[in-house]
């Protein structure tokens, strides 16, 4: 892939992520493509693989997470599906692919995209398998070795997305807050802040912001997740300022 990319001139950026099979060219000197090859997973340890390459496409799709993430398309636009991802697809079902309880041990941050795809494609907000949930459940300490950016990463896209409520709610209730940084989640006020804005697309730091009791908390979960200092600032001022005041007055229709 180096040489393709060399002979026509077209610079490449990131290097480090050579070791995993990964290169980023960037084209037109404006948009980075990442471009892996295949690869097997040798050892893992929750956060990191040491990998071996292969030119086994069905070797490749054993090692990712979920079955709709295992399909591939050829050039004559042929799909490649060894783990039936376009038959969960269709049923909009989020499944990972073989035993549930390996794959999550591989990368502890899947249990975080199994939320985040689930409020891509499912159709319903409640419609887990709870045999998915209770591996997660017994699963779900070990995002507490996950640095706190990858699991930003995946929380602020599930927070943008359908369902973010209720599987905000769901995560909680098979432990996930304890281990992101939430170990006191305020429960009652986010159910509150559910019924106010249900039909209001909220900023994700809204929904973090109603789980968290002072502002102590807030600097805690920071802590935890590197938030940007604008959702930083927005989640302190959200937290100081959700009260009710003296001089508040009801709005009115005009």
């Amino acid at each position: 892939m180096k040489n393709i990319f060399t002979e026509e001139n077209i610079r490449m950026i990131n290097m480090s992520g050579e070791k995993h099979g990964t290169i980023t060219p960037r084209i037109n000197d404006k948009e980075n493509f990442e471009v892996t090859t295949l690869r097997v997973d040798l050892v893992t340890d929750g956060r990191h693989a040491e990998v071996e390459f292969t030119k086994d496409w069905k070797l490749d799709a054993n090692r990712r997470d979920l079955t709709i993430n295992s399909m591939f398309l050829g050039f004559d636009g042929s799909v490649y599906d060894y783990f039936f991802g376009y038959d969960d697809l269709m049923k909009r079902r989020i499944a990972f692919v073989g035993d549930a309880d390996v794959r999550i041990k591989e990368d502890f941050l899947r249990i975080m995209r199994y939320f985040r795809f689930y409020g891509r494609i499912a159709d319903t907000p409640d419609n887990h398998e709870e045999a998915t949930l209770k591996i997660i459940k017994n699963n779900v300490q070990g995002l507490s070795n996950v640095s706190g950016e990858r699991i930003w990463m995946e929380l602020k896209k599930i927070l943008q997305g359908n369902y973010a409520g209720d599987l905000l709610k769901t995560m909680l209730s098979v432990g996930v807050g304890e281990y992101i940084g939430i170990p006191r989640p305020n429960i009652t006020e986010l159910e509150s802040l559910l019924k106010r804005s249900s039909h209001l697309k909220l900023h994700p730091m809204s929904y973090l912001a109603a789980l968290l009791t002072n502002l102590d908390d807030v600097t805690l979960l920071h802590t935890r997740l590197k938030f940007s200092a604008f959702d930083r600032d927005m989640t302190y001022f959200i937290v100081e300022h959700r009260g009710e005041k003296e001089s508040s007055k009801p709005l009115q229709t005009v």
